[in-house]
């Protein structure tokens, strides 16, 4: 049985537009990657500090229960709300606003 390259070709187009493209605003990691502090939302304050320190940030400045984040090797910025002692919201923000 042949097949001809244009049929080939007419059954992959589809597939080509499938392919998703995650691009973050410039200065805001990608979602899901090492400089996204997303996953954290939910954890205990306390605890997780230690494990947003390991992925290189520091702690900038605090307003009220919001605590400020940047990652200086890689630009990254997050905001984290704390309430009930756990990080109730975690947004990433561009590394101006750190």
């Amino acid at each position: 049985m042949k097949i001809k390259l244009a049929t080939l070709v007419f059954l992959a187009l589809p597939l080509s537009a499938c392919v998703e493209k995650t691009s973050a605003p410039s200065g805001q990691p990608a979602i899901g990657s090492s400089s996204d502090l997303s996953a954290f939302q939910g954890a205990r304050a306390g605890q997780a500090e230690i494990g947003i320190q390991n992925l290189g940030y520091e702690l900038i400045r605090t307003e009220g229960l919001t605590q400020y984040w940047f990652n200086r090797s890689t630009g990254a910025c997050a905001e984290l709300t704390i309430g009930d002692g756990r990080y109730q919201s975690v947004t990433m923000l561009p590394a101006g606003d750190c």
